[in-house]
């Protein structure tokens, strides 16, 4: 069952709150369940093929991941380029989403974790900043091409560590922020020859940066003995409410009067009402895979697999919609993914010998 901006999982870092009750080995994969003593008198079991595989299972969970990432980012700017209405858009993911978590919940898998007054206050600033994200990234992908929208948000480390320096007062390594020059100069190369660019598209990718750093702040705070499962349904539950409001205010009118029609004059309504619900159905999933598969994985190997995600988006845009890029934009797209490799790999090692230290 299926996170968040930019931005999850900025920040993936774009992840939600991932709980946990057992202490993982430095370097090795989060919550693994220690081996368990065989009574006696009793035959141990044969291990099954999750056991038998584990790196299989996990790289399957990074190819639907990145599989599913890819779909969604398709379909959702092929939905604009004949419904430009983001607002609305932006809701029916978070529609199609709750409504799979409680499909889900009905049948059992999983199961309904309960919530009371005190999670919920945890849990909606978190919710409030993913929905800001959410609405602000679909705005900038409905703008400008998927592409530069993904370059932009590459940003999005820096605007991380600046809040982690500047807002929680914790302070960050010179060989961090020396990490993300790179980042800032090739997202300026790129902007400045980018053939589609605009400013309501760069400055609403930058909201989303914002937005989803401030969400995998207060995603620290709200740390629950809940399981990540459930902690996504809830904000996305909590996000649909909060995104109703505007998406009524500033498109409702326009939907009304020709939104609705002009679109199912182009496309028929069967395909109009498909490529929404699909559309939902793959963000939800995305976002839950993307949950799932960072729990499996050491924060190195899910640096890297972030990384690669977005390259792996950007490729596969710039192939589909055949977007005609500049000979600096493709240069400064590249500096810019590179410097997140970079400054990704350089803060897992940190965390790593963090552990070790504690440890």
């Amino acid at each position: 069952m299926p996170a968040s901006s930019s931005g999850a999982a900025s920040s993936a870092r774009r992840s939600f709150p991932l709980p946990c009750s057992r202490r993982s080995p430095p370097g090795g994969t989060p919550c693994a369940r220690p081996p368990q003593p065989q009574p006696q008198g009793q035959e141990a079991k044969p291990a099954g093929f999750l056991d038998k595989y584990p790196a299989l299972v996990t790289g399957f969970f990074f190819f639907m991941w990145y599989f599913l990432n890819v779909i969604f980012n398709i379909l959702n700017k092929k939905i604009y380029n004949y419904f430009p209405y983001p607002y609305f858009v932006s809701l029916i993911h978070l529609v199609v989403g709750v409504v799979y978590c409680l499909i889900s919940w009905s049948v059992g898998l999983p199961k309904r974790a309960p919530i009371n007054s005190n999670l919920l206050k945890l849990l909606f600033p978190v919710a409030l900043c993913h929905a800001l994200g959410h609405v602000t990234s679909n705005v900038s992908f409905a703008a400008v091409a998927v592409s530069f929208a993904h370059t932009i948000k590459a940003l999005e480390p820096f605007f991380n560590a600046a809040a982690t320096q500047f807002v929680l007062g914790q302070q960050v390594p010179l060989s961090l922020w020396l990490s993300l020059a790179p980042v800032v100069i090739g997202v300026s190369m790129a902007s400045l020859t980018e053939l589609s660019f605009n400013w309501t598209g760069f400055i609403n990718a930058m909201i989303s940066n914002i937005s989803f750093t401030y969400r995998s702040i207060y995603s620290k705070k709200a740390m629950t003995d809940m399981d990540s499962t459930n902690v996504y349904a809830y904000i996305s539950i909590i996000s649909l409410l909060v995104c109703i409001p505007p998406a009524l205010i500033f498109e409702g009118p326009q939907l009304m009067q020709h939104g609705f029609s002009d679109a199912i004059a182009k496309v028929g309504l069967q395909k109009f009402v498909t490529d929404l619900f699909l559309v939902g159905l793959f963000y939800h999933l995305y976002n839950q895979l993307a949950t799932n598969t960072l729990e499996r994985v050491a924060p190195l190997t899910h640096a890297v697999g972030n990384v690669l995600k977005r390259v792996f988006v950007i490729g596969f845009s710039i192939i589909v919609f055949g977007n005609r890029i500049t000979t600096q934009t493709g240069i400064g797209t590249c500096i810019a993914i590179a410097g997140v490799a970079m400054y990704s790999y350089i803060k897992a090692r940190i965390e790593e010998e963090k552990r070790k230290k504690s440890a």
